[in-house]
């Protein structure tokens, strides 16, 4: 039986099985993609808000030649450190069920395998499933949730839907490559959140009209050469090729409700003990983003990066007690 199974190989994972090692505990981690799959998942020109440092995990340098470093920096770094300290990552193998035994320890069923460990760590980010608009047409094939590249939507009319970072980057990188683009925002400005220096250009955008943006409103239905948009004036329709949904994307709850975490009834925020991050159920641990329920701008790396102390510690003091 293992002393610990980590649940997500991202880098907050990463950070959890990196302190397991040092402490001397056997452990795994189980990741149903591949290495650190949210990044891989992000767009390929994305650049982090952080500054390398802020991103390290394990008391291990992460040395980039620009003050914020790439989505490319970021998986090579962490790719790096799992391999350099030949963790035991079990990739594309995804956990189904976590059932608490008798005897306290707990049975992790995946899709190649069942485990037995004392303790379990979650750490399974949120990048997995997008939040819907629940609106006519959003099926259609031209809606997407992901970006990876600009060049795809070149000279294409695009409708990019949010005021957050992902959907400011879409619109400014998909209009620099040629795309007409149109940004529908509920809120009255663009989000606060933006990256400082990205934000005043997309201002600007909007200003000279380049961008077009409506304010305080929504999509209301999307067709196949057309969309509806909400706004204040009232309907209007547009022509449109691409739909870029940047809504979102939330932790699997139904997942956590289903392996018995409590979940609050509004955000979904999984109940755990702030100074161990131990939950309801007695040897599972939570780290990282899951941690917010919908608040899932709430942790990422670099505040969450501590959570792997916190537990380990426990884990540690409790077995030696």
């Amino acid at each position: 039986m293992l002393d610990l199974l980590i649940i997500g190989g991202g880098p907050i994972g990463i950070a959890c099985g990196l302190k397991a090692q040092k402490a001397g505990l056997s452990f795994v981690i189980i990741e149903k993609g591949c290495l650190v799959n949210s990044l891989y998942n992000y767009p390929s020109t994305m650049t982090f808000f952080s500054t390398s440092e802020r991103l390290e995990i394990g008391g291990i340098p992460f040395v980039t030649i620009n003050n914020k470093p790439t989505r490319a920096e970021a998986l090579e770094y962490y790719r790096r450190v799992a391999t350099s300290r030949y963790l035991p990552i079990k990739l594309f193998e995804e956990v189904t069920t976590v059932i608490q035994l008798e005897n306290g320890a707990y049975a992790i069923i995946t899709t190649k395998g069942t485990y037995h460990a004392q303790r379990v760590i979650i750490s399974t980010g949120f990048y997995d499933i997008a939040v819907n608009l629940d609106i006519p047409g959003e099926n259609l094939p031209k809606v997407m949730h992901y970006y990876k590249d600009p060049h795809y939507f070149a000279t294409q009319k695009i409708v990019v839907v949010g005021s957050s970072n992902s959907a400011i980057d879409v619109a400014l990188e998909t209009f620099r490559k040629g795309a007409e683009v149109t940004l529908v925002i509920r809120g009255s400005e663009i989000s606060q959140r933006v990256k400082y220096w990205v934000r005043p250009d997309i201002i600007n955008r909007i200003k000279e009209g380049s961008v077009k943006a409506y304010f305080n409103s929504n999509l209301a239905a999307i067709r196949k050469t057309e969309v509806d948009i909400e706004t204040p004036e009232g309907l209007i329709t547009i022509p449109n090729d691409f739909v870029m949904a940047m809504t979102g994307y939330k932790p699997n709850f139904d997942l956590l409700k289903k392996w018995g975490l409590n979940l609050s009834n509004d955000k979904f925020i999984p109940e755990y003990n702030p100074q161990t991050m131990e939950t309801n159920l007695p040897g599972l641990y939570l780290a990282g983003v899951v941690c917010g329920g919908l608040d899932t701008h709430l942790w990422f790396i670099e505040n969450s990066r501590i959570h792997a102390d916190m537990i380990i510690d426990d884990i540690v003091g409790k077995s030696g007690a």
